[in-house]
């Protein structure tokens, strides 16, 4: 669990260290028209984490509560992505992480084995909530990966 919760708060730091150096041009191309720019990334784990950060502190405050999905593809395209300022979601990025920090470090085994409870009844840990946390920000590095790549295999 300590290194999960290392990792968790080495999020924001790893996405800025993902995009170092990149110019707008390559922040705001898309591989394809289906596919996200990295911008578009940013701004839906920015999204991602308002939504996971409530889940995790429903699950340690409430017994058993019904933790909510939404659909990432209406929230990029019905909220605009495009036009919004990545630097305001990556600052709330980091303020939300940094939130959760003093709660996580003063975790019990017991707060770790809370559940919260989907609609359609799939349980799932408090830990495995975390741990999806930090894999849902290391396979976005993976994608911004794949997508500095598409830019520059275009441009050569």
């Amino acid at each position: 669990m300590e290194e999960l919760i290392k990792e968790y708060g080495r999020g924001y730091r790893m996405l800025r260290e993902a995009i170092e150096g990149l110019s707008e041009e390559e922040l705001r191309y898309k591989p394809s028209p289906d596919k996200w720019s990295i911008h578009q990334i940013l701004i839906h784990v920015a999204d991602s984490e308002i939504l996971s950060t409530q889940r995790l502190k429903k699950v340690l405050s409430e017994d058993e509560p019904l933790l909510m999905s939404f659909d990432q593809d209406a929230w990029a395209n019905g909220l605009g992505y495009d036009r919004l300022d990545r630097e305001h979601h990556l600052l709330l990025f980091q303020l939300l992480r940094a939130s959760m920090l003093p709660m996580l470090e003063q975790l019990t085994n017991e707060q770790g084995e809370r559940v919260g409870v989907y609609p359609d009844a799939e349980r799932f840990t408090f830990k495995e909530l975390l741990e999806y946390r930090v894999d849902h920000v290391r396979g976005h590095l993976a994608q911004i990966e794949r997508v500095r790549n598409a830019y520059r295999k275009s441009h050569e």
